[in-house]
This record gives C-alpha cells, structure tokens and sequence, in this order.
C-alpha cells in the first residue's frame, strides 16, 4: 500500500472522527491544526485507524506520533 492510498484511507476516518467533510489527510499535518482533534476525539481515530487497516498499535508507537505522516509510516510498518 502506498503512502498516497493509506492518506486517502485516513482522510475518510478523519472527516468521520473529526466531523469535517472537507478535511484532507497530509504528511505534515498535527492535531493542533484541525479544530476538533483533542484527546478523546484522537483516541476515537486510533481505534478507528486499527479497525480500518486491521492492525494494533501499542501506546509507546502512538505516543511517538508527532504528525500524521509519523502515522503513515507505522500503519505501512504494520501491514508489512
């Protein structure tokens, strides 16, 4: 899968999550940019992003996520 199919993917959970039809997923992009991404909304995503790609994350990786290109690259890790 490549970066650009797992960004499309993560798109739709993202205007699901954050209930914002017109939000599109980038490499650089952080929490602090999308008005309703806060703690409990990101803990909605994550377990959102698992079911989607049917993969686990472990607390430590998910802490480590500085952007959401940072999640690109775990969920493209996992899937191997």
């Amino acid at each position: 899968m490549t970066d650009e199919m797992v960004l499309e993917k993560l798109t739709e959970i993202f205007r699901d999550v954050f209930f914002d039809p017109g939000l599109v997923a980038r490499p650089n992009m952080t929490a602090s940019e999308v008005e309703r991404w806060d703690s409990l909304s990101h803990i909605d995503m994550i377990v959102l992003v698992e079911e989607q790609f049917a993969i686990r994350f472990q607390t430590s990786e998910v802490n480590r996520m500085d952007n959401v290109g940072d999640l690109v690259k775990l969920i493209k890790a996992k899937l191997g």
